[in-house]
């Protein structure tokens, strides 16, 4: 009898063998595909880290860009935020480190983790995080901090570009952009059924803010590092002026953009993504004065090592406070506007 033969038969005469042997082809199966993800994922790396090298040898080489002093006496605290620039500073205080926690985060020293914290504390600091309160999200994309507000026990209107919009703007593609309500989910940091029962997502085109959104009727508004996509400079300040009809008297917006840390003079004006000048800045909060609305700037730019520093593309996943863009240096930069009760 053939080895063949006598594998079979043996196989057909005790079960709990034939059971064995199928576990055993699945382990190996799975180990197959295991150590192929793995071997992809190391040449990944090394070819990302390739890129990566490449890229700051040819920087070491170019004039280097300056990071301004904006000679603002007072070092930004997390803990007390008001409109102001991330810092490494910040990012190692107790505070920020509990707003990790609170959205099953490491604290790291990248910016777009401390824009979601930010918009948090400075919700908190002002009371808006609590039972019975209404939020009002712009270009929401896959932002965490949705599940977090609904934990607390607010209700939701979470917005962004409809589906055809936002994928001609790559947002899809970059994995920005939430096609479904679970998307804003994804790290189970409430459950689903309280995100089903508190949070509405709607197709919203920031630079027309529909009538029926601007009744005065959420506590808070906010948006992460979004309005410097609307297509200028001005498109920008003119939608978180806009904004600011959408809340209650006593209402807070809360939004977070990019600050051109090298130049306050020459910008990126129109396009894809544009950079705010201190200037600018400067500028939004005159006019929200001059409405009546409240609003503390504050443009310290920290005083670590790791402030002088920024990232040049391929950029780093970890180590991302400041980064080069087309030919200025950029950080992020969030503003609060209160309106007075």
């Amino acid at each position: 009898m053939k080895i063949e033969a006598k594998i079979k038969f043996w196989l057909r005469r005790t079960p709990w063998l034939k059971k064995t042997v199928k576990k055993a082809l699945r382990i190996d199966a799975v180990n197959s595909q295991v150590a192929e993800l793995e071997r992809k994922l190391i040449y990944s790396y090394i070819e990302r880290l390739h890129s990566r090298i490449s890229a700051l040898e040819e920087h070491v080489g170019k004039k280097q860009s300056v990071i301004l002093n904006f000679d603002d006496p007072r070092p930004p605290r997390f803990d007390a935020v008001v409109s102001q620039a991330s810092t490494a500073e910040q990012i190692l205080e107790p505070t920020y480190a509990l707003w990790c926690a609170r959205l099953n985060e490491k604290p790291n020293f990248h910016r777009k983790l401390w824009e979601y914290n930010y918009i948090l504390q400075a919700l908190e600091q002002n009371h808006k995080l609590a039972p019975g309160m209404n939020g009002l999200g712009f270009g929401v994309g896959k932002d965490p901090i949705v599940a977090y507000m609904v934990r607390t026990g607010c209700k939701i209107i979470a917005t962004d570009l409809d589906p055809e919009s936002a994928y001609q703007a790559g947002w899809v593609e970059t994995n920005q952009y939430s096609e479904k309500l679970l998307n804003l989910n994804e790290r189970k940091i409430c459950s689903d059924k309280a995100l089903f029962n508190n949070v509405e997502l709607r197709n919203v085109n920031m630079n027309s803010i529909p009538a029926e959104l601007s009744q005065e009727q959420f506590d808070f508004v906010w948006s992460a590092c979004a309005y410097e996509h609307l297509g200028s400079i001005e498109q920008g300040l003119q939608f978180v002026v806009n904004s600011m009809s959408c809340l209650k008297p006593g209402g807070i917006a809360v939004h977070t953009t990019e600050l051109n840390v090298s130049s306050n003079d020459e910008t990126l004006t129109t396009g894809g993504t544009v950079l705010f000048r201190k200037r600018d800045i400067e500028d939004l909060a005159s006019r929200l004065r001059r409405l009546g609305y409240e609003i503390d700037l504050n443009f310290h730019l920290g005083s670590q090592a790791l402030d002088r520093f920024y990232d040049v593309p391929p950029y780093s996943e970890f180590t991302h406070l400041k980064l080069e863009l087309d030919r200025f240096i950029t950080t992020s930069y969030g503003i609060i506007v209160k309106k007075p009760s």
